[in-house]
């Protein structure tokens, strides 16, 4: 029987992605970012895959993140867990807690690599201190209008919060997606040759480009 993985494979050496199932990735958020970059990571040969997030799906949750309408107040990690398991038969350590100051110790204990997804700069912050205090590798993810970018934690700043409510704002489902690819290449390409690289994309001009720290 073939590989579940056999384009990958095909595309970068079999032994290349067995290299992938060995880091604990931990996903931090699991809206439109988080829970479309977990199914990705676990279709390209991520095993080992953790996700932290306390929300519920909701209806306008749909249209950009990686939930249908039948999954509408179900836990976000736990419709999660049931997708990538169907999907590619992929144990995910779902964590249905909101990450805090009291708990990030405990809930990204183990984590080689760390994403940061999520859509405050609070919990941005907060993240980015455990993973420089911890000395863990944090890749961070973000996405606004026309825009987005995966950027090396040594690099980054965390962004103050755009006004008026978190969850209504203008995001087009492909940027989304492009954002995603993004992400994952990156990680990959960090897993298999140890490079650090830093994108932004933009929609409307359907560009990605190297971001030059």
């Amino acid at each position: 029987m073939r590989s579940k993985y056999l384009h990958e494979e095909i595309y970068r050496g079999a032994g290349e992605v067995t290299k992938l199932a060995e880091p604990l990735v931990a996903v931090c958020g699991a809206g439109a970012l988080g829970s479309n970059l977990v199914d990705n990571l676990a279709r390209q040969g991520f095993l080992q895959l953790r996700v932290v997030d306390f929300d519920r799906v909701d209806q306008h949750n749909v249209s950009t993140q990686a939930y249908g309408v039948a999954d509408v107040g179900a836990p976000k990690v736990d419709v999660l867990r049931n997708q990538v398991f169907r999907a590619a038969e992929v144990e995910l350590d779902a964590v249905d807690k909101k990450l805090d100051e009291r708990n990030v110790r405990k809930l990204l204990k183990g984590a080689d690599l760390v994403v940061d997804t999520f859509d405050n700069s609070a919990s941005r912050q907060l993240v980015q201190q455990h993973c420089r205090e911890a000395g863990v590798e944090c890749l961070h993810v973000g996405l606004y209008a026309d825009y987005c970018e995966a950027v090396w934690d040594e690099f980054y700043r965390v962004p103050a919060d755009a006004e008026g409510d978190v969850c209504e704002y203008p995001l087009a489902r492909n940027l989304v997606l492009l954002a995603v690819a993004v992400a994952s290449e990156l990680l990959v390409r960090y897993v298999l040759a140890g490079e650090k690289e830093n994108y932004s994309g933009t929609l409307r001009d359907f560009a990605v480009k190297p971001l030059g720290f």
